[in-house]
């Protein structure tokens, strides 16, 4: 079974990242064939300023070892090391409906708020099917709002074995427990679209100064509280034992504690959560070497297995 994931570099990964996702992948690595990449070449549809795509690519990788992806297991890559896949992108889309690429979301969001949308962004769910299909990838952890993106996969798979022959693997779409909700510094999801964010590797007084402007309520320090509906033990949730989080409830119920007492619990217990992979971090920064000799490692072995799967496909054409 191969497990295939990709993550953008448009910024440093917050807890909204994590939580929501990477936490996940980390724990999928196991099986020998996990494969992961740093997508930027999908970067691209939103980021145009070449210093900054390379650092946000270089911070991305760092920090995916830093939280516990292990090379020794898993197969980590630059999307855009691996040439096979756009050779792969432009054999799909001479199979793909327009239709198809019409009705998927980022599309049809952009042009639904007015926005232009450029080639890039319409054909995206094309080159996100050859990440997918160029590796015979077998499972493909997503959120429930990609889910399509795997359905559109399957489909020019199915498409393409049809016209040609069974060359495609189909994948599966292993869906992301994403049931932990992750308020942003406002209370809304956590998205870098909202500016709302906290960072995982956020300096330590940037970090303390972003928990303590979390949005809470006017209830007076001496009044109970409730703590079901407040943002900072939501996110202390994420980090604290059961007997913690029990224990906190019960102080907030109580009456007497001020929401800045919460807050720098919450302060303490990400970073002590977090503690072993700040010091992971700043090794591995302080290393670059390491860093592009394991891309360059994994961009091997993704080339590869992505060579095997593009001759076949090349094959099935008449190329």
């Amino acid at each position: 079974m191969r497990v295939l994931s990709g993550i953008q570099p448009t910024g440093r990964f917050h807890w909204g990242n994590y939580f929501g996702a990477i936490r996940q992948y980390i724990s999928l690595q196991n099986n020998d064939q996990a494969f992961y990449f740093i997508a930027d070449l999908h970067a691209l549809t939103t980021i145009r300023d070449a210093d900054l795509l390379r650092e946000y690519t270089r911070e991305a990788a760092i920090d995916m070892l830093a939280l516990g992806l292990d090379p020794s297991h898993a197969t980590l890559f630059r999307q855009s090391d691996i040439p096979e896949v756009t050779e792969l992108t432009w054999l799909l889309m001479t199979i793909t409906n327009m239709s198809t690429l019409e009705k998927c979301h980022a599309y049809k969001d952009k042009k639904a708020k007015g926005l232009t949308a450029d080639a890039g962004l319409f054909t995206y769910p094309v080159l996100m099917a050859a990440d997918i299909l160029l590796y015979d990838s077998n499972i493909v952890p997503v959120g429930a709002d990609q889910v399509q993106h795997i359905e559109v996969t399957r489909d020019l798979a199915q498409r393409f074995n049809s016209i040609y022959s069974e060359v495609l693997v189909l994948p599966e779409a292993s869906v992301l427990d994403q049931s932990a909700k992750v308020p942003g510094t406002d209370g809304e999801k956590m998205s870098k679209s909202y500016g709302n964010v906290i960072e995982i590797f956020e300096a330590p007084k940037k970090l303390r100064k972003k928990i303590m402007s979390i949005k809470t309520d006017s209830t007076p320090v001496e009044d109970p509280k409730d703590p079901d509906t407040c943002s900072v033990f939501t996110l202390y949730k994420l980090f604290a034992s059961p007997e913690e989080q029990q224990a906190l409830a019960d102080r907030y119920r109580a009456g007497g504690m001020g929401y800045g007492e919460a807050k720098q619990q919450l302060y303490d217990a990400a970073m002590e959560y977090f503690s072993e992979a700040r010091a992971r971090r700043e090794k591995l920064a302080d290393n670059p070497a390491t860093i592009d000799d394991i891309l360059q490692q994994g961009a091997q072995v993704a080339r590869e297995k992505g060579r095997e799967v593009l001759d076949r496909v090349r094959s099935a054409c008449g190329l």
